[in-house]
């Protein structure tokens, strides 16, 4: 299921990243490879807040649906 999809406090493991080149080097950049354990912590105004690594990163919500856990 995409990440978009996970309720608040879930904690999950990415499978998979989808989308160009550049959306997962982005991705790869700010902690989201496959393996990595996410929290989401909230869905603010169409953005994903979650924790991953110690960070809290907010992702749009367009992103977060290339992101399966």
């Amino acid at each position: 299921m995409p990440l978009s999809m996970a309720l608040p406090n879930d904690e999950t493991s990415i499978k998979k990243i989808g989308g160009r080149s550049e959306v997962k080097k982005f991705l790869e950049k700010h902690r989201f490879v496959p393996g990595a354990k996410v929290t989401v912590l909230s869905h603010n105004g169409g953005n994903v807040i979650v924790k991953i690594k110690e960070s809290r990163v907010a992702v749009s919500r367009e992103m977060a649906m290339k992101i399966m856990v």
